[in-house]
């Protein structure tokens, strides 16, 4: 299994965006369940990144 850029890209804007959702709801003192859910998809969106291979081409 590996990762086209295109992919890539999309995992990266969506772990991106959700880590700065979770920087804002924190600073609010939002719900928790919102810290994980924003927590959660970043982390695993970037797990994903540093562990999959990148397709050559």
């Amino acid at each position: 299994m590996t990762l086209t850029p295109l992919i890539a890209t999309l995992i990266f804007v969506a772990a991106s965006l959700s880590g700065y959702n979770y920087r804002r709801t924190w600073q609010r003192e939002g719900p928790r369940w919102q810290l994980w859910m924003y927590g959660l998809i970043a982390a695993i969106g970037l797990l994903i990144l540093g562990v999959v291979p990148m397709a050559e081409g």
